[in-house]
């Protein structure tokens, strides 16, 4: 038998997907090269948005218009917060279902077993097999959430916060190192929320272990929440020498009285404070920013004080998302939407924000030596890509030997917001 894995949403799906592949190649299975050679279709399917709903069903119709026997296993967070709606697949699994997939499944690709028992229990261990071909690896430390926005229905598909064992953390990382593996992207839900279930040990005191453990020499971390960005951890990333310098922050709106609604417990002015703490100790930090526009309630002056607010701060880029009613959560039954025509337009004006504010970063950097390391995929015939420690994709001559491999590049331009270097000499 032979099977196709669709994976949409966050990096934590990525993960997710990655222990299901290896489940159903242990069971003596293939992966398809495309759609129309599958016996087994599983999509495992994000549902933070309408939009993440729809792109799934527009996915489905295209199998089911392949005109092929392959049956489709819907499985993630979609089927856990919506149990109701099956998009009229073949097998459906909830978030710890999916780690076991191939006991759902016989010899002859048949389902058995108790299709209707959908329950969160801990992540899965780590699995020994490792995402060939790929210079970034994604690891999940981390899952759940309860902090329950009023938009968001993650922890609803997600459950409870959860996490990895630190020792068997840093026993990975090292396994990982070991097979060469140069950056290690930590993963999660609300990764700050990272707890060792047998010392209650943090996260800080996992990335003050990790310094001094064997592990990747470049180590990432994903979304984190503002809330946890205090003296302490910005401390920690500044002197460390492994952790790269860049963050991606959910900060969703700028305006007090929306932050207030939206249930996230700081304000613009704990924002300011916090991201001029982080320029200031880190002062080439790459910040990355996601906004929700449109919320209900939101006049033009909260969105003003939003993107008057990202204006005026040191952050990298934009991750701009219009408001998506997630049935189940607060924020759908709220009063007072937002037109979608003004919503539109908000989201034009932030995009614009984003753009100018990548291009002043890009340019801030021109003609300075970065550290990178080099992807193997070719660009327009001519490129290979890399990230320097903040987050720069820049793009350098072609060079099979430079792929997987740690370079220092000098920046010498930005060409249609392509970032152009060369390997640095000596």
């Amino acid at each position: 038998m032979k099977f196709y894995i669709h994976t949409t949403g966050c990096k934590a799906n990525q993960w997710d997907s990655y222990i299901i592949q290896e489940e159903l190649i242990n069971a003596g299975m293939k992966i398809a090269n495309t759609l129309s050679q599958a016996d087994l279709i599983v999509i495992n399917a994000c549902t933070v948005t309408e939009g993440a709903d729809r792109d799934i069903r527009r996915f489905i119709n295209r199998c089911r218009r392949l005109d092929h026997k392959g049956k489709i296993i819907l499985v993630g967070c979609q089927p856990q917060a919506h149990q109701k709606d099956t998009f009229g697949v073949d097998l459906i699994l909830g978030q710890n279902e999916k780690y076991f997939i191939k006991a759902f499944i016989s010899e002859n690709g048949n389902f058995i077993g108790d299709r209707d028992k959908i329950v969160l229990e801990e992540i899965p261990k780590n699995s020994s097999r490792f995402q060939i071909g790929k210079t970034r690896f994604f690891f999940k430390i981390q899952d759940g959430c309860n902090r329950f926005c009023s938009y968001c229905i993650v922890p609803y598909a997600r459950g409870i916060p959860r996490s990895r064992p630190l020792c068997d953390v840093l026993g990975f990382l090292k396994v990982l190192k070991e097979r060469g593996i140069k950056e290690v992207v930590l993963t999660g839900i609300e990764i700050s929320e990272y707890r060792d279930p047998l010392t209650g040990a943090g996260l800080n005191e996992l990335l003050r272990q990790i310094e001094g453990c064997e592990t990747p020499e470049r180590i990432r971390l994903s979304s984190i929440d503002p809330l946890y960005m205090d003296d302490e951890f910005i401390n920690i990333i500044s002197e460390s020498k492994k952790i790269a310098k860049s963050l991606h922050i959910p900060l969703q709106s700028g305006s007090d009285r929306i932050l207030a609604f939206m249930n996230r417990h700081y304000s613009q002015a704990y924002i300011r404070n916090m991201l001029g703490n982080l320029n200031k100790k880190i002062p080439d930090i790459g910040i990355g920013i996601d906004v929700i526009v449109g919320f209900p309630a939101e006049d033009e002056e909260d969105f003003e004080k939003t993107y008057n607010l990202l204006d005026t701060i040191g952050i990298y880029y934009l991750h701009v998302f219009p408001f998506s009613a997630r049935p189940g959560t607060v924020a759908a039954s709220m009063n007072k939407k937002v037109p979608e025509h003004i919503i539109k337009e908000r989201v034009r004006r932030l995009k614009n924000l984003d753009a100018q504010k990548r291009e002043a970063f890009y340019t801030r950097f021109v003609g300075t030596e970065r550290q990178m390391i080099v992807e193997g995929k070719l660009y327009k015939n001519l490129y290979m890509r890399g990230y320097t420690e903040n987050y720069i994709p820049v793009y350098i001559p072609y060079d099979k030997l430079l792929e997987n491999s740690v370079v220092k590049v000098k920046i010498t331009g930005v060409k249609d917001g392509m970032v152009m270097g060369k390997k640095a000499e000596g």
